[in-house]
């Protein structure tokens, strides 16, 4: 029984469960403020979705790379995403059918829940779920024949509009929406060169053409922090429009991004990316907080 909890955390990296829902609701918070409804049902309806639909994208995430995560040559990044260290899958700690099952459950269980919702929205929520989890699975095969980073620039707006969607619960496609996606997905697409640059061994070793594998790592740390610096134009356009409450808390997630960029900047290796990516990752939190305080306070 432990070795299966073990296994199944792993593959849902679960210690990171409370942040899709908050991200989620983040997005949820702003459409309160424009459109009203507020309820605490709702919200906790939201936070399932969230939950559910993003947990669902973590094991598709490993179920299409299952046997290239077997060529695994460098154990770094498994540590940090997964409680109990291990890929589940390639280690035949849990089978792929076993995983499919499961990405079917949870994306499921969100999907059921999003169809409660009222039209259009349970359509908006329900269209950007599909669209996530195809763009994952074209993530996930395109980068293994690219000399152009396709699979990156298209694969991230899955994660951009995951608040949208969260957003879209009770609003409608309106400036707010292209705003959060504005926001967060150029914040994804330095994230995910991070990430890469963390597991550049692993990458080549299964002949992924990722950010620092097209450009090596002096390329790669260039687009981190290119990102990050067009991520801290539409962060100040957002706080801007959004107030001072989240504008100050927009200046403090851009500072921590600015410490991992210059992290990068500076080691331009693994080591020094894994040293950034809780920064990185912090931001998110300090965002998705920053939001809900604007409408709450």
């Amino acid at each position: 029984m432990r070795e299966t909890f073990a296994a199944l955390a792993d593959l849902t990296r679960i210690h990171f469960f409370f942040v899709w829902p908050l991200l989620f609701c983040s997005g949820l918070a702003l459409a309160f403020q424009n459109y009203g409804g507020f309820s605490w049902e709702l919200v906790g309806r939201a936070a399932l979705i969230g939950l559910f639909g993003f947990e669902a994208g973590l094991v598709l995430n490993d179920y299409v790379d299952r046997e290239y995560d077997r060529r695994d040559v460098d154990s770094s990044l498994t540590r940090y995403w997964r409680p109990f260290r291990a890929r589940p899958i390639p280690e035949g700690k849990i089978s792929p059918r076993a995983a499919f099952a499961l990405f079917i459950a949870l994306a499921g269980a969100a999907a059921a829940l999003a169809a409660t919702l009222p039209i259009p929205h349970n359509l908006s929520v329900l269209g950007i779920m599909g669209y996530s989890y195809l763009v994952e699975y074209f993530y996930q095969t395109k980068k293994r024949r690219q000399t152009l980073p396709f699979a990156q620039v298209v694969g991230r707006t899955d994660f951009a509009l995951f608040p949208v969607a969260g957003y879209l619960v009770i609003g409608n496609p309106d400036m707010t929406a292209l705003l959060i996606f504005l926001f967060f997905y150029p914040w994804a697409l330095a994230h995910l060169a991070a990430n890469d640059i963390a597991d550049v061994a692993n990458d080549r070793a299964r002949g992924m053409a990722t950010i620092p594998v097209l450009y090596g790592m002096r390329g790669a740390a260039a687009w981190v922090a290119g990102c990050a610096a067009a991520h801290a134009v539409t962060a100040v356009a957002f706080g801007l429009a959004l107030g001072p409450v989240a504008l100050a808390g927009f200046l403090a997630g851009l500072a921590l991004l600015a410490g991992a960029a210059c992290l990068i900047l500076r080691g331009k290796s693994p080591a020094a990316a894994m040293q950034a990516l809780p920064l990185i990752h912090a931001t998110l939190i300090v965002y998705a907080v920053a939001i809900i305080a604007t409408v709450a306070l």
